[in-house]
């Protein structure tokens, strides 16, 4: 069996659902987009023309619930079915978004460049863990209107695995789908087969901006998987309770449902979040903090009752370089989110609320990732017998070492995780130089990265990408595209 972590009842789970529905008609969704009003008018809705709100009443959300699939499939570059969204079928991706990362030398944050995010896009090629990729840092030296297409083209150039990604902007996502179709074979071959998932995000407290609900419709007509961030902050923009917090989540979510099912029916959308409770004495968002990840269970299971595929915000920590705090925070947060069950957990690899990416933390979280991932297969019974059958010959010595079946199951009972882990005697540790966690992962990192090759792609996929960009580059002010190393 799966083992698995639950925080609400069923009547809790009944509870929010109804506060939400009632939220959702007072005082209603602010939708900021005239589309998305047109569509939720033509549904039923009550519409405030004015103040640009939006009340929808239960029966409408109902409906476009009934439409959402229970499960999706992203595929890799080559095609291959990869990364399965939905029940309780998890799986991992590193944080978005970050605008700096860390030195690893002089522990310093400095501004994120192309070289970095190609780096940290090498690392989690290399690291099994890792199901998915993520557009995981701001290029800072790239201007600000490529900047979504830019980080997609890296990854595309890098690597083979699916990827979370989002834009900014309604005139940012046309150009990031046609980029993905160039790989899929066409706009209808990548609805057919969705190589990317994109975050759209609500704003705190039950806002729909113009950008946010058009790239739910937009998503939503292409058949490109669309991934809901509500971001409820537990006593700054959301309510201080827990409960409170996923009322309002589950509000925001079930109104981006709304919007998106009246755009294509049957389109496929995840019910995910980035939630933080606010801590009172420094006025920050903490995600690694327990409450933060509780949130993200909660609302995860209030998604699992409607069968609708789930993401949340976990792995992360407040700690600025990588440290005991980091492991901490990160370790404990995405074992909760596995827990949980929910399919994509986000976030491995930050720093510093979000705003700070290290690959070399990228490769101690995967230790953690893949130490969850083990905890989620749970105990089986790999022989016959389950202990007798070990015994016979053993004549009270402790002789276990000898045995066929140690040999051949050892690896299978056991997550065997990489040198980033110590494992070794108190000598072999002295002899090796005490290091500490972060030392071994700066090594750890350089191997991956020196054996790291980039994948082969057709010569005339690549040219066409690549003059996109050069393109897309050129009308921004760019005279040449930054070097990739």
């Amino acid at each position: 069996m799966q083992p698995k972590i639950e925080l609400l009842t069923q009547d809790l789970i009944d509870r929010i659902m109804d506060e939400a529905f009632q939220l959702m008609m007072k005082p209603g969704i602010k939708v900021q987009y005239k589309e998305a009003r047109e569509l939720l008018a033509s549904a039923g809705c009550e519409i405030d023309e004015e103040n640009e709100v939006v009340r929808i009443p239960e029966s409408v959300a109902r409906k476009a619930l009934e439409r959402v699939p229970s499960e999706f499939i992203l595929y890799d570059r080559a095609g291959n079915p990869t990364i399965t969204y939905g029940g309780d079928k998890v799986h991992f991706d590193p944080g978005s978004s970050g605008v700096s990362v860390l030195d690893p030398e002089t522990l310093e944050h400095k501004p994120a460049d192309t070289s970095d995010l190609v780096r940290i896009i090498k690392v989690v090629e290399m690291l099994p863990q890792y199901d998915a990729q993520s557009t995981a840092v701001v290029c800072n030296e790239v201007p600000k209107e490529i900047g979504d297409f830019y980080r997609l083209y890296l990854i595309l150039l890098h690597s083979q695995k699916p990827i979370v990604t989002g834009a900014f902007s309604n005139d940012t996502l046309d150009t990031m789908i046609d980029m993905l179709a160039i790989f899929a074979g066409g706009r209808d071959a990548l609805a057919e087969k969705p190589q990317a998932i994109f975050d759209v995000c609500p704003s705190p407290p039950l806002i729909w901006s113009k950008f946010g609900a058009g790239n739910l419709i937009k998503l939503a007509r292409a058949g490109v998987p669309a991934e809901m961030i509500s971001m409820p902050l537990a006593g700054a923009a959301s309510p201080v309770t827990l409960l409170g917090s996923v009322v309002q989540h589950t509000a925001e979510s079930l109104s981006g449902i709304t919007i998106h099912q009246l755009a294509k029916a049957g389109s496929p959308i995840v019910w995910g979040g980035a939630p933080a409770i606010f801590d009172m004495r420094k006025g920050s968002t903490p995600m690694g903090a327990i409450e933060t990840a509780m949130i993200d269970t909660a609302y995860a299971q209030v998604a699992k009752s409607l069968n609708i595929p789930t993401h949340c915000y976990l792995g992360a920590t407040e700690s600025k370089i990588v440290d005991a705090q980091a492991g901490l925070e990160s370790g404990m947060s995405a074992l909760v989110g596995a827990l949980a069950g929910i399919n994509m957990i986000s976030g491995a690899g930050m720093l510093d609320f979000l705003a700070c990416h290290s690959p070399e933390k990228l490769t101690i979280d995967a230790e953690a990732i893949g130490m969850a991932k083990r905890m989620l297969e749970g105990i089986q019974a790999r022989t016959e017998t389950l202990a007798t059958a070990m015994f016979e010959g053993i004549n009270f010595k402790g002789d276990f070492l000898k045995q066929r079946t140690t040999r051949e199951l050892f690896s299978e009972e056991q997550y065997l995780p990489s040198e980033v882990i110590d494992r070794d005697s108190i000598r072999g540790w002295q002899q090796s130089g005490r290091m500490d966690t972060f030392d071994r992962a700066k090594i750890r990192t350089q191997q991956l990265l020196d054996k790291y090759e980039r994948p082969s792609i057709d010569a005339d996929k690549e040219k066409e990408l690549v003059s996109m960009m050069e393109k897309l580059a050129k009308e921004a002010g760019m005279n040449k595209l930054p070097a990739f190393e």
